[in-house]
């Protein structure tokens, strides 16, 4: 392969849809090849052959552009493989989850904070970006297991959808590591299956 046909700035300009996905796709890779902290507009403008201006149109900064590049690289909640039970749902989640965190998106996330702790306004704008794309994956998967009869309806809470990635980024952002499955398996059989088949306000685990 010629050094012509891999050189970004060799690639023919894209307008519309063409041109956002490309623009997020360019920010995965500077990600993944430079960090968060060395990524900037106009490396991204290069790669993706645009404009800062096609940028700063659709981003107001590096941390909204980043937040859209890594909601781009998760799949449709509706896409997470049914098992055909909870537990096995909600291992294919974490485990998707767990990889997720050892890519761009994880070195994206820690920049992200990084960025926001010592300026509020930023993590103002983080917040309002965020799409809330782990609690609608895990409200999929808890959809299912209600229609199966596997856990009652009145188990599934907002709260408690959001337990299992939480558990996750900690142990990402705490021990600079990526997820083990051990962890995964763990936070599954310990923590969510017992959750999910607990109604709030009763002491005992629904019998399903």
């Amino acid at each position: 392969m010629s050094a012509e046909s891999t050189d970004h700035r060799k690639r023919p300009r894209r307008r519309g849809d063409a041109l956002v996905n490309a623009i997020l796709e360019a920010t995965i890779e500077e990600l993944a090849e430079h960090g968060y902290t060395a990524l900037t507009m106009e490396g991204v403008a290069e790669r993706a052959r645009a404009s800062k201006a096609s940028l700063y149109r659709r981003w107001t900064s590096r941390a909204t552009l980043v937040m859209d590049a890594v909601y781009h690289l998760l799949p449709d909640p509706s896409d997470i493989p049914d098992t055909g039970e909870l537990r096995g749902d909600l291992l294919v989640l974490l485990r998707q989850s767990a990889r997720t965190l050892s890519g761009p998106a994880g070195e994206a996330l820690r920049g992200l904070l990084g960025e926001a702790l010592p300026h509020p306004e930023h993590d103002v704008e983080i917040r309002t970006r965020s799409q809330g794309m782990g609690r609608r994956m895990m409200a999929e998967v808890a959809r299912r297991a209600v229609a199966r009869g596997e856990i009652p309806a009145e188990a599934v809470a907002d709260v408690r959808l959001d337990v299992g990635q939480a558990l996750l980024r900690n142990h990402f952002l705490f021990r600079v590591e990526p997820v083990p499955d051990s962890l995964v398996v763990e936070i599954v059989d310990t923590v969510l299956v017992p959750l999910f088949h607990t109604v709030p306000g009763r002491s005992k685990p629904n019998p399903h």
